[in-house]
């Protein structure tokens, strides 16, 4: 562990884990502001990287943020500090998500669990590739519910059979994004087709991936050519890990808390060697995202669905620069 001194390079490191966190289409809908003399980072949303038809009530931005107030406190405690977060603090600012105050020195990590998750931030890439037919081991299992359970949110790894419907609600909800005209062109539009692009959101055609030849997994065509039969396809495994993440309530501060689970899960995952993507489709479409979680004595709000195996490394998806993030001028005035 590091000392605990707040000089520009340790910042901006901080800032570096905080844009790493994963987004849908890689949109990065956030921004932040130091307020030195209390040593508290801002984390506020950035509406304008929105997506009206995919997100049009911003669960997946909440999300999206809360993973990367996650990525935050990890590196904030890396680098010696402990993390006091507070979700919406100010209820007369909405567009302020939450705010991380750094206090300490901390003696030991402060997320809960492990202590080399900081590591782990820049090898976590979303993997769209075949996984291998090995099974997670089950005390992988359940460390990975213990890390959604920190964060105030459930993890559970549905039977077989169970995967199967999550599965086909998948495939619905992908049959319906290929169909709308609008959500089709929204998510052309965060696709970068030219290799030579210059681009710092979005992703690159080489991080989608191909289809599953066997059609068992709904993969999404983020194109949405309409025509799966024309896209790139090679046989995945045949008996998918599919993990969900719920929570018990469905508020804003719900979702804050969901984006955090998710990127502890994340990261824990790959300290194990475990491979991940992101299966959102089914969470798009109200009447689906509602059958997702239904079960005898339950009625939770899902999140996300988390594929998970042993494969190879995704490509690594570009991210904004720091100062493209940060409100004019916090970096200078840190000390150091």
């Amino acid at each position: 562990m590091r000392s605990a001194t707040l000089d520009a390079s340790t910042l901006e490191a901080c800032m570096a884990a905080a844009v790493a966190a994963p987004s849908v289409y890689n949109t990065q809908p956030w921004r932040y502001r130091l307020d030195p003399e209390t040593l508290t980072l801002q984390v506020r949303a950035a509406p304008e990287r929105g997506l009206r038809h995919t997100d049009p009530a911003g669960r997946a931005l909440h999300l999206s943020v809360g993973a990367s107030v996650f990525n935050l406190r990890v590196a904030i405690a890396h680098f010696g500090w402990c993390p006091v977060t507070r979700l919406l603090p100010a209820p007369e600012d909405p567009g302020l998500l939450a705010a991380v105050r750094l206090t300490g020195p901390c003696a030991r990590p402060a997320t809960g669990h492990r202590g080399d998750l900081y590591a782990a931030i820049g090898r976590r890439h979303s993997s769209r590739f075949p996984f291998s037919g090995k099974p997670v081991p089950a005390p992988v299992r359940a460390e990975l519910a213990e890390a959604a359970h920190a964060e105030g949110a459930l993890l559970t790894f549905p039977a077989p059979g169970g995967t199967g419907r999550l599965l086909r609600l998948t495939a619905e909800a992908e049959h319906r994004n290929r169909t709308d005209a609008e959500r089709g062109a929204e998510s052309r539009r965060w696709v970068h087709r030219d290799p030579g692009e210059a681009a710092d959101v979005g992703l690159p055609q080489t991080a989608l991936g191909p289809q599953d030849s066997r059609e068992r997994l709904p993969l999404r065509d983020f194109t949405a050519q309409r025509h799966p039969e024309r896209l790139p396809s090679r046989p995945f495994e045949a008996e998918p890990v599919i993990a969900l993440l719920t929570t018990e309530h469905d508020r804003c501060a719900d979702w804050l808390r969901a984006g955090q689970a998710l990127e502890h899960v994340l990261l824990v995952a790959t300290a194990h060697g475990l491979r991940t993507s992101l299966m959102h489709q089914p969470v798009e479409w109200p009447d689906l995202r509602q059958l997702l979680s239904r079960g005898p004595g339950r009625n939770r709000h899902a999140q996300m669905l988390i594929r998970l195996g042993y494969g190879p490394d995704g490509p690594v998806t570009p991210r904004r620069a720091v100062h493209q993030v940060f409100d004019a001028g916090p970096l200078d005035r840190a000390g150091g």
